[in-house]
């Protein structure tokens, strides 16, 4: 059962199916757009979703709004400071903040940037430093059906040819994103992480931590990797912190707070020229964007997310939902992990060809039968078309991620969700794929305009 009792409960948005049309069509088919009061169940993200504890929202209320060198900064700085062991910490607003900052430091134009798997706004931000993103996930990835545990790992091969051969392409950084959202929610071994930091080593080339969900691939390594069985999520982590040259992160995701992130370094120059950006663009170093209260709450929230009563609740209820998505006879990428679910829209719609997005058709079903918002990661996230609406590049696998926000929805709620997805099972001919009717060069997912595909085209 969970590992704690509802102290403070908010009221779900019920819809009619003719208010969700209307809802839909006003959006331009974009789930990003929709008002939150328009949705039942919200699986968009699990970015800043989740729901704090008491103990962090007493935290809060100690929190020292003064401008420079508040307690909570300190309060904040000694948690982070244990839990990565680097040297030099700076907070930042969020995530994609951490990265702009860091890449912005770290990466020379033209160079590039290997990874298991950049993430959408992680590959923006390198691309936006004049510099190219490269993933080198592991073989075993490409099965989307196998139980092989790690597929989340970098392909070790594939780095060592892309370093062996940086008099060539410039290697700047090595990106290890844990877990790897982008390749399915995957985790990545410790085994992996040490093979790549010697890599690194030896090519003289950082290795850098995508950290958002470090404790959730913590927790998994103590499940599935040989000789971590004894070990506390806790350990796991700091092993994997002490292994890169640092760190970036989105504590909106395991730091289970509405806002906040940081960089983590060894480097002290580096992080100077990150201290530099920093107070230029988002705030002094001691709140870098954050209130005080934003400090303490995060600080409290890195500790409660490796505690291993409230991971295994976590892996309970992602597994209790995969087992009804599965029991209704739908696909997901496996095994299944535990901030997200990636089910296999491809396999589902296989009426529905690339360029008319099946990932976004589902998207939309879900949340026409159901009021669930969920997200595409298939064609209209990777692909491309020419100006004439011709597909360029298509995904290699259309998938629709069920992110799963900490501490919010009972087994109930994903009860109604793999119910959804039963109804739409039986009947999957009667989805209709979407054509793209306007687009941002950019991230175009995030503000992107559809419209579904008549009968016939």
């Amino acid at each position: 059962m969970e590992p704690y009792r509802i102290k403070v409960v908010e009221p779900l948005a019920f819809t009619t199916r003719e208010e969700r049309e209307a809802a839909l069509k006003r959006v331009a088919y974009n789930p990003f757009e929709l008002r939150a009061d328009e949705v039942t169940i919200d699986l968009l993200s699990d970015s800043g979703t989740g729901a704090i504890s008491a103990d962090q929202l007493a935290a809060g209320m100690q929190g020292d709004e003064s401008y420079a060198g508040s307690r909570s900064f300190y309060r904040w700085h000694e948690v982070v400071s244990e839990l990565t062991g680097y040297p030099h910490i700076l907070p930042a607003h969020q995530g994609r903040a951490a990265e702009r900052i860091l890449f912005s430091s770290l990466l020379r134009p033209g160079t590039s940037v290997l990874s298991n798997t950049h993430f959408d706004t992680t590959r923006a931000n390198v691309e936006l430093t004049g510099c190219t993103a490269y993933d080198l996930p592991c073989a075993e990835a490409k099965d989307l059906d196998s139980d092989f545990p790690f597929k989340g790992n970098i392909d070790l091969i594939a780095l060592e040819q892309a370093l062996e051969n940086a008099d060539q392409r410039p290697v700047g950084a090595v990106l290890m994103t844990i877990t790897n959202n982008g390749g399915g929610g995957q985790p990545v071994s410790m085994d992996n992480l040490h093979r790549t930091a010697e890599l690194c080593r030896r090519h003289n080339v950082p290795m850098i931590l995508d950290a958002a969900r470090f404790a959730e691939n913590a927790w998994l390594v103590t499940q599935r990797e040989p000789g971590y069985a004894d070990r506390t999520p806790r350990q796991v982590a700091e092993e994997a912190f002490r292994l890169a040259d640092g760190c970036v992160m989105s504590a909106k995701k395991d730091g289970i707070v509405h806002i906040g992130g940081f960089i983590g370094l060894k480097d002290a120059e580096l992080a100077e020229r990150c201290g530099g950006l920093l107070i230029a663009t988002e705030g002094f170093t001691t709140y870098g964007g954050l209130s005080g209260r934003d400090l303490d709450m995060m600080a409290r929230g890195l500790i409660e997310v490796t505690e291993p009563a409230y991971l295994a609740e976590r892996a309970d209820i992602a597994a209790h939902l995969a087992a009804r998505i599965r029991e209704a006879g739908v696909d997901i990428v496996e095994p299944a992990g535990l901030h997200a679910l990636y089910v296999n829209a491809g396999r589902l719609l296989p009426h529905i060809p690339p360029h008319q997005y099946p990932g976004t058709a589902l998207v939309c079903e879900l949340y026409l039968r159901g009021g669930i918002r969920s997200a595409e990661l298939g064609s209209l996230y990777l692909g491309e078309e020419d100006e004439h609406g011709n597909p360029v590049k298509t995904a290699p696998y259309e998938l629709v991620r069920l992110a799963l926000p900490r501490r919010v929805y009972t087994r109930s709620h994903y009860d109604h969700v793999a119910a959804t997805l039963a109804d739409i099972a039986k009947n999957p001919e009667s989805v209709r794929g979407y054509r793209v009717t306007g687009q941002s060069p950019i991230l175009r997912h995030f503000s992107i305009k559809l419209e579904p595909v008549k009968s016939g085209d």
